[in-house]
């Protein structure tokens, strides 16, 4: 963890990622579903928020602003937790919206339901 922090602890670096950065990209993920767009925006969007993480360390606990692993494990960490977030939103908007037609599955997907009416 040296390598990647130099001059925050273990705390710090929790806080800073996944407190503030993660509830973010949550709130992010979840904004971006219910306007029913794409997932890749909510993806693409988290490109920016790891640079203002990045800054956040850099502005606080005098990191270098510019390390690239730490960058890429930022962003792909907020990737993800973007992405879990705008589909499970996705997968509560598409049961609810359609309640005839679909049923939870998980949660994180939806299911035809049984009784769902049919086209032929």
């Amino acid at each position: 963890m040296q390598q990647f922090y130099a001059n925050e602890s273990v705390f710090q670096v929790l806080f800073i990622t996944l407190v503030l950065g993660g509830g973010c990209a949550l709130l992010a993920g979840r904004a971006i579903a219910l306007t029913w767009r794409s997932i890749w925006i909510a993806a693409v969007a988290m490109i920016p928020m790891g640079l203002a993480v990045r800054f956040v360390h850099f502005a606080l606990f005098n990191e270098t602003l510019w390390q690239p692993q730490t960058y890429l494990l930022e962003t792909l960490l907020l990737m993800a937790i973007s992405c879990l977030a705008f589909q499970r939103t996705r997968a509560w908007q598409m049961v609810k919206q359609y309640y005839w037609l679909y049923e939870p599955s998980g949660p994180l997907g939806w299911r035809l339901r049984q009784d769902a009416p049919s086209n032929s």
